[in-house]
């Protein structure tokens, strides 16, 4: 069985990881362990301590892979994330994701690089909520559901949930807080996820099905 460490920026993600990731993983010969980032209080930290974090993984456990999972909503310049600065000069999305992780790879020592998979989730994990929006009206009980119109005109505005995000009210957790009343992402994150399932994210969020796929296409060490 290959083992995978995931480093999830919150409990979130963690819980994601733990209840809904996991079990589909075993079931395909590959164990997940799910750390949260350390000292980060359920956000980014700087790279140099995630990247401390990453190296420590790599360097202590010689039989397993590392991979992130982090929003890219949430890092800045004061992140120092490497070539940050670059990036920012790439307009497609989803080309500037790759560039930063291939930053993120190369700044790994080389002697534990190719057991490095950098992940960061475009434009931030509570998007891939929006893969099946029938789920929210079957599952969220009809007093709480109170934007409606605002997620029929979400999933509408865009080609897929990873690209919802056009300013900072915008992102999937702001308009989830305007969606759902009394929104808790860690109960509500995992809750939306389970109903809809990893298959219909995984169809619906092209990057996030890349991402799973290449761990399944990891060799075992």
């Amino acid at each position: 069985m290959k083992r995978v460490i995931v480093i999830c920026e919150g409990q979130t993600e963690q819980e994601f990881c733990n209840t809904i990731l996991n079990p589909y993983f075993s079931a395909m010969g590959v164990f997940l362990n799910a750390p949260i980032i350390k000292h980060s209080h359920g956000g980014i930290v700087p790279w140099q301590q995630l990247s401390k974090q990453i190296r420590l993984h790599l360097k202590s456990d010689k039989a397993a892979y590392v991979t992130t999972l982090i929003d890219y909503y949430g890092i800045t310049e004061k992140h120092n994330f490497p070539r940050w600065e670059e990036s920012k000069l790439i307009v497609d999305s989803n080309a500037r994701m790759d560039f930063l992780e291939n930053a993120m790879r190369d700044d790994v020592d080389d002697s534990v690089r190719h057991r490095f998979l950098p992940y960061i989730q475009l434009h931030e994990f509570e998007g891939l909520l929006f893969s099946d929006p029938a789920v929210f009206a079957r599952v969220i009980p009809q007093e709480d559901l109170v934007g409606q119109d605002e997620l029929r005109k979400t999933v509408e505005a865009f080609d897929n949930p990873e690209m919802i995000n056009t300013s900072k009210h915008s992102s999937p957790s702001h308009r989830l807080e305007r969606i759902i009343r009394g929104y808790d992402k860690v109960v509500y994150g995992n809750y939306l996820a389970e109903n809809i399932g990893l298959n219909r994210i995984c169809e619906r969020c092209p990057r996030f099905n890349a991402w799973v796929a290449s761990i399944l296409a990891l060799p075992k060490i």
